[in-house]
């Protein structure tokens, strides 16, 4: 049965509210507030440390996720409504409902680093080369310990922004949100810790991705406990989510390209139109022919923002019903968190399908592959790799030397007491809430687990970084 009010309640951490239109509006103006969510304003979305403010960043793309979700989670209560809301018990949860889904499209990529999806590559592969040889060194005496050891180490290796963004929501910012918003950001439900399924398994699709470290396993649980949904299964809104963020980046790209010069309008046209002609795709070719020919009516300044803008509207109004419909389809499904398929993904004989992977495509092709793009990550490669390199140092401390460090004392890595006093306050009172509920008398484990928690405070605080701060810190600790 289908019941949202076992999915959308007034469950938090600490003080919860006395109403669920209350408790969506605390949510709300905590996430609106949060320094977290203004730093993506100077975050990578494809192009990066980007002067020009008509190119997105994450904030504006996050903006646009929010505003698509927001359409879908209206249009879907608006066809419940023939049904009668009190069959779903969502009679009093409309504006939650919305709310929940807009605000989940807000944070979901709070947790992405400086210089976008390479930068998440950069940091696993330095970890796999810098971090595990540190790791391999400590003792386990045990096969308990063997298999902390096995875990941790797939853990640290699997940075993704999906992960990052639940610490940061839980640990880094204490925003305190309702379980419902929380567990609405859970985009994969598979821990960094855990082996990735083999494809046909089930979930193998909802889990195709670190969704949480080992550090916020035991809150995850508790939250999932708490919400009933079981473990490996997604939260019903962050379908909603997720296909408005698809959505958003199909011509985004695009737009940003021919803003930078990179393409043209009339390249991208004929790009569109040669790709659909090869694919025997008539639906994209018929949107673009006429929108085309309508932004050739005005005059040449405004033809490449009324095409982008004409094309976007058509698209995201008709993408947008369609994913109301499967997401209708699968109700029970979705509810549950067990439909193991992103909802435009679901029908790939579908006109939309196809339209949307001829655009994938040509950004792949003529943008992420751009001379200049590359240039871009090359240079957030150096830089994100150059600062690990630097603080690399706090890693290869003993336990006794670093718990010195933070009580101001001194050591003898005189490196590591001046980088240590670069880290962010509130990532380095994560990481000693964390370390403080560990059990100090299992001296092997505690000496893992806190050297574990350090990785996360120095993971942290690279990742927190924006575009421009990491390049500056870059320069001041390279002297340039």
């Amino acid at each position: 049965m289908i019941d949202y009010t076992k999915k959308i309640t007034l469950d938090r951490e600490f003080y919860p509210s006395s109403s669920i239109d209350v408790s969506i509006e605390s949510d709300r103006g905590r996430i609106l507030s949060a320094p977290a969510f203004r730093r993506l304003q100077k975050r990578t979305q494809v192009f990066a440390l980007e002067l020009n403010a008509s190119i997105r960043t994450r904030l504006t793309h996050s903006l646009e996720v929010g505003q698509t979700a927001r359409f879908i989670a209206k249009t879907i209560l608006s066809k419940l409504k023939e049904e009668g809301l009190e069959k779903y018990h969502l009679e009093e949860l409309e504006n939650a409902f919305v709310s929940t889904a807009e605000m989940t499209s807000l944070l979901h990529d709070i947790g992405n680093p400086p210089f976008g999806h390479f930068a998440e590559q950069t940091i696993n592969k330095w970890m796999q080369n810098n971090a595990l040889p540190i790791l391999h060194k400590f003792d386990a005496s045990s096969d308990e310990l063997k298999e902390l050891k096995e875990l941790l180490a797939r853990d640290i290796c699997n940075y993704d922004g999906n992960a990052q963004a639940i610490r940061v929501i839980t640990k880094l910012q204490r925003l305190n949100l309702s379980y419902t918003q929380i567990l609405a950001v859970l985009k994969y439900t598979r821990g960094a810790f855990e082996e990735k399924p083999a494809k046909g398994t089930p979930l193998d699709y909802l889990c195709k991705k670190p969704g949480f470290y080992y550090s916020e396993k035991e809150f995850i649980k508790k939250v999932q406990e708490t919400l009933d949904v079981k473990a490996g299964h997604r939260f019903p809104l962050t379908y909603i989510m997720e296909a408005a963020d698809d959505i958003s980046y199909l011509t985004a790209d695009l737009e940003d390209s021919v803003e930078k010069g990179i393409l043209s309008l009339d390249k991208v046209y004929h790009l569109i139109k040669t790709e659909c002609e090869e694919a025997d795709e008539s639906y994209l070719l018929e949107v673009i022919e006429d929108k085309y020919q309508k932004a050739k009516q005005n005059e040449k300044p405004y033809q490449f923002n009324m095409f982008f803008t004409l094309v976007r509207a058509q698209l995201v109004t008709a993408l947008v019903y369609h994913v109301v419909d499967v997401y209708l389809e699968k109700h029970e499904s979705i509810f549950n968190g067990d439909f193991n398929s992103a909802l435009l993904d679901f029908s790939e004989e579908s006109k939309f399908f196809k339209a949307i992977k001829i655009l994938e495509k040509i950004s792949l092709k003529y943008i992420y592959q751009n001379k200049d793009v590359q240039e871009l990550e090359l240079q957030g490669y150096s830089i994100v790799n150059g600062l690990l390199n630097i603080y690399k140092p706090l890693l290869e401390l003993s336990t006794e030397d670093f718990t010195k460090l933070l009580e101001d004392k001194k050591i003898d890595c005189f490196i590591s007491m001046r980088l240590v006093k670069r880290l962010s306050s509130k990532q380095i009172v994560a990481y000693q809430n964390d370390v403080d509920k560990l059990d100090k008398d299992d001296a092997e484990k505690y000496a893992l687990l806190e050297w574990y928690y350090r990785v996360r405070l120095l993971t942290d605080y690279v990742s927190g970084m924006t575009d421009d701060f990491a390049l500056k810190e870059y320069q001041t600790l390279n002297a340039m």
